[in-house]
């Protein structure tokens, strides 16, 4: 009879373990969505403002104020480069192509979120540097890390100061490999491009001068003068 318990009791752990893995990976797999997606934040009310951005997203100047720390890149910068390749959406991909003008069909890149990196690079990016189960292109943490980390190379490999975001702009859109050839120069559009970004940048961080003391600090583990 004692015996009989026993494997009842076995059985009974069986069939309940087969119960609790799948809804482990149900919560799983919904962590993972709201992590990745559903709790990003929409995008700033008034992008042309860097301080009412940070000011809606204070955090966002914590992740480019780190940004900035690791590799050099000005955080008016990094907000520049957001501002016109996603406009601050997280889940920002290039528009489907039509088939036949009306089907939709592939991306023409695979370009993807905040700073629109595409796969060849992304995928550098985590083999060098970040590779957690939580590193996405979804989440400004890592997009503006990603930026400050890819124009930190092409400053060191093209020369590119890291003041001079038109430039950094080019090679971020055509590669490197691509600004050494100047494929930029036969795309007027993009040219165009780099010259607003740099003009953002520039706006971005004389707003900047005028409010980063609000954003420095703040926290109740920060202590002047050492985060300021």
């Amino acid at each position: 009879m004692k015996r009989s318990r026993q494997q009842r009791l076995r059985e009974l752990g069986r069939d309940a373990l087969w119960l609790i893995l799948p809804l482990a990976g149900l919560v799983l797999s919904i962590a993972t969505t709201l992590r990745l997606g559903l709790l990003e934040p929409e995008p700033p009310r008034q992008p042309d403002n860097i301080c009412e951005i940070f000011r809606e997203h204070p955090v966002w100047y914590d992740y480019a104020a780190q940004s900035q720390e690791r590799w050099g890149l000005p955080i008016a910068t990094q907000m520049a480069f957001v501002y016109y390749e996603s406009s601050f959406r997280s889940h920002a991909r290039p528009p489907r192509e039509k088939l036949l003008g009306f089907i939709p069909w592939n991306r023409p890149s695979t370009a993807q979120g905040y700073s629109q990196a595409l796969d060849p690079a992304w995928s550098e990016y985590l083999a060098e540097v970040n590779d957690g189960p939580f590193v996405v292109r979804t989440d400004m943490e890592y997009a503006l890390d990603f930026i400050g980390w890819y124009n930190l190379l092409s400053h060191k490999q093209l020369g590119i100061a890291l003041t001079n975001p038109r430039h950094l702009y080019l090679a971020y859109h055509e590669g490197r490999a691509g600004y050494r050839r100047k494929t930029w120069a036969q795309k007027p559009i993009i040219q165009s491009l780099a010259g607003k970004i740099e003009a953002r940048a520039w706006r971005y961080d004389h707003q900047l001068r005028q409010c980063e003391a609000e954003f420095r600090c703040r926290h109740f583990y920060q202590f002047p003068p050492f985060c300021e």
